[in-house]
């Protein structure tokens, strides 16, 4: 299936499990290889990321299918940000 790439600009980013990630800002582009990268996402969810900066990058290879919406594998969640240790 072929798709503008502007297309993809502000869908909201999902992983499988239902859990809100970002926006999608912008498209990760080898132009050498003539494929999509990566995914520039934007207001993200801070539970998921400690980022510092105002996004991050997914790898495109993480995407499931877009439309609407684009859907993400799961994997996210291993970058989640571990709760502070409780200290006794």
């Amino acid at each position: 299936m072929r798709a503008d790439i502007t297309s993809h600009f502000g869908l909201n980013v999902y992983t499988d499990k239902a859990t809100y990630v970002g926006k999608v800002a912008d498209v990760v582009l080898d132009v050498d290889e003539r494929a999509v990268k990566g995914l520039a996402v934007t207001d993200i969810n801070k539970d998921l990321f400690d980022a510092t900066g105002k996004g991050v990058i997914i790898p495109y290879r993480w995407v499931i299918t877009s439309g609407d919406i684009v859907i993400i594998r799961d994997i996210v969640n291993k970058f989640k940000k571990k709760p502070p240790e409780a200290e006794e």
